[in-house]
């Protein structure tokens, strides 16, 4: 899944077009001591939106068959809005490039979230919250925002927040391999003992 994810962000679904804006500058010219404003305008280009496949299709799809094959329910809700709510505080618009996010925030903040809500499905949540609340709180929180960004195509799951997605599907594999498994079973184990 990792791999088509991969191959996937470069495959851009087009689903909407916001028109071109006009924006009204002014120049200033001096001649022979006088002042002169003279107005002009700029068309900025049209904007396609777009969902990428990678980014945000496999995500999307991955995240709903994995919250309702284990019933995680809550804890995935509750891991999608501390996500979301804390990528879209760190998310901002880029000029020419659309909104971006810090790459290593969504995976971190996912797979701290994630333990804390319960160990043993920890890697389930930490791709459920980590993919999701990075698509809602970076990009579908910030639609509104993209129309004067100047850039052609504005991706839901591309450039900006792709690499934060991409790399919690990393975090979550890396958290549900037998090594981590073990560490927390000692864990369990060692405090059973002490009780």
């Amino acid at each position: 899944l990792l791999r088509f994810s991969l191959l996937g962000s470069y495959v851009n679904i087009p689903v909407a077009q916001l028109p071109g804006e006009q924006i009204v500058s002014h120049r200033e010219i001096f001649y022979y001591g006088m002042l002169y404003v003279i107005p002009s305008i700029q068309q900025l280009p049209r904007t396609i939106i777009a969902v990428n496949l990678g980014g945000a299709v496999v995500p999307t799809v991955v995240s709903l068959y994995l919250i309702v094959k284990h019933s995680a329910y809550l804890r995935a809700i509750v891991g999608i809005l501390i996500v979301t709510a804390i990528v879209h505080w760190l998310a901002e618009p880029v000029k020419g490039v659309g909104i971006a996010v810090p790459t290593f925030i969504p995976p971190l903040i996912a797979a701290a979230t994630a333990l804390l809500l319960s160990r043993r499905t920890a890697a389930i949540l930490a791709y459920i919250s980590g993919s999701l609340g990075t698509l809602i709180g970076a990009d579908l929180m910030n639609l509104s925002k993209i129309q004067g960004l100047g850039t052609s195509v504005a991706s839901i799951g591309g450039a900006g927040t792709f690499d934060g997605i991409f790399l919690t599907g990393i975090i979550a594999v890396l958290l549900a391999s037998p090594w981590v498994k073990k560490a927390g079973r000692r864990k369990t184990d060692d405090e059973s003992v002490d009780v």
